[in-house]
């Protein structure tokens, strides 16, 4: 579990732009072999949870935490 929201926040965009760079680099990768390739050896998180960082908005959330 993350330190704070803010921590966690940061850690998703790390994994997000991680996927960025690698889809962008190879078009062809799926998001199994990037999971298992590089997010899942560094973060040791499930790819249930994988799956839901990427569906995070999480620069407008930190945008806003960071307003407050």
């Amino acid at each position: 579990m993350a330190y704070s929201h803010r921590n966690l926040l940061e850690k998703i965009i790390e994994i997000q732009n991680i996927v960025l760079e690698l889809k962008r680099k190879d078009g062809d990768l799926f998001l199994k072999n990037i999971f298992w390739e590089h997010i899942q050896p560094k973060y040791k998180i499930c790819y249930r949870t994988f799956h839901t960082y990427l569906g995070i908005n999480a620069k407008k959330e930190l945008r806003e935490l960071q307003s407050k």
